[in-house]
């Protein structure tokens, strides 16, 4: 006998993913260069030099077990507290490395944390966008997963809708800032509001609801924008972390979740979430990637080609009529489908060979992303086809 919805996840392709394999088997047709694939968050610009110059440092070594032995759990130690020292110094709270467990990337941080907190009848509320991943990753871990519609204005946080969404049974709200897919930074007055309502919920619950912030993107913002240390403003928040996109190496898979001092419970949570670990094969995360993260905790991406990226790609859309948010963070725009539904109008685009991800997976069927971790040349030979799909309508 075998599991029916693991089955159904195993074999079918995110949307995502399948328009990724689409292009590549176009592109063996018309070639490489005629296919403007928008669709994968695949950081496109090199690994900072003092990350490339740590994996040549640590894999020179002559006694190789070092870099190559298990850790400890939770991680290396002296990881731990250089990523324990970095936020701290960056936050100015007291985080140690007994509040820092290493995982292979933010996903498994996420799921851990998730199963940490699951309980008979539990539900994790999502905000619309979010990242399709939450709902396999809650329902897995035996929450309901709960969808709060989106604020379509700014792409912040619609609080109505949020209110309507906690019950006696939230146990956690993800909340992702930088945002995939919309690119929107929750601004200070956003979160503040956000801890208000939370607070009151408590209260009245007589149990705390947490915030799990899932952060990614943390170092990838634009035009001064700024990633606040939710903590500070919500003590009972658990950070999930992934150096993919800051050290642009995805396929590393480290990063690691962070249950700082203030959060309610915190070492009961962290032990959970470190024994969700052990149960789903998580721990000891690649021994390599640790000495890495140690050597380059505070290093931060060069932003010069997103930016650049994002701008040629939004000015251009907007120019030709197509509605979007400003993207303030990660490497994205979200753009609202200019007829009919995002799905109809991602599949006329695979007509031309222009490949943007629809937004039902991401809760906004109105809506598609389009990644901007691309080639400027790329996004340039795309730019006709996406008048020519806009002009059509009118």
């Amino acid at each position: 006998m075998i599991n029916e919805s693991m089955f159904e996840l195993g074999s079918k392709p995110s949307c995502i993913r399948e328009l990724f394999m689409f292009g590549l088997e176009r592109a063996k047709v018309v070639g490489k260069e005629n296919v403007y694939d928008f669709s994968i968050g695949n950081p496109s610009v090199p690994a900072p030099l003092r990350v490339v110059e740590a994996f040549k440092e640590m894999t020179s070594r002559g006694d190789t077990l070092e870099i190559h032995s298990y850790t400890p759990a939770p991680g290396d130690p002296y990881a731990r507290s250089a990523v324990a020292a970095n936020l701290a110094m960056r936050t100015n709270t007291p985080i140690s490395m007994e509040h820092i467990f290493f995982t292979c990337g933010a996903a498994p941080a996420l799921v851990s944390v998730l199963r940490a907190l699951s309980l008979p009848g539990s539900e994790v509320i999502g905000i619309t966008p979010y990242f399709p991943e939450y709902r396999p990753f809650c329902e897995f871990t035996g929450h309901k997963y709960v969808v709060c519609p989106a604020d379509y204005e700014n792409f912040q946080i619609n609080f109505a809708e949020l209110e309507k969404c906690i019950t006696p049974n939230t146990q956690a709200i993800i909340v992702n800032s930088p945002n995939n897919p919309s690119g929107a930074v929750y601004t200070k007055d956003t979160l503040e509001t956000l801890a208000q309502l939370l607070n009151r919920k408590n209260e009245e619950y007589g149990h705390p609801i947490y915030v799990i912030a899932d952060e990614p993107y943390r170092e990838l913002t634009y035009d001064g924008a700024y990633v606040h240390y939710i903590p500070e403003i919500y003590p009972n928040t658990v950070i999930c972390y992934s150096y993919s996109k800051v050290f642009s190496l995805p396929g590393e898979r480290i990063g690691y979740f962070c249950v700082p001092p203030c959060c309610a419970d915190g070492k009961k949570l962290f032990a959970a979430a470190a024994g969700a670990a052990r149960i789903m094969g998580h721990v000891c995360a690649p021994s390599l990637q640790q000495m890495v993260v140690r050597a380059c905790a505070e290093v931060k991406p060069d932003l010069t080609v997103y930016d650049q990226n994002r701008k040629l790609l939004y000015e251009a859309l907007t120019s030709y009529g197509y509605q979007c948010v400003y993207p303030k963070g990660a490497f994205y725009l979200f753009v609202k489908a200019p007829y009919g539904t995002a799905k109809e109008f991602s599949d006329r685009a695979k007509l031309e060979n222009l490949l943007i991800v629809p937004g039902d997976d991401f809760g906004c069927p109105e809506y598609f992303r389009a990644s901007t971790c691309v080639s400027y040349e790329m996004i340039k030979r795309s730019l006709p086809v996406f008048k020519k799909l806009i002009d059509e309508k009118k």
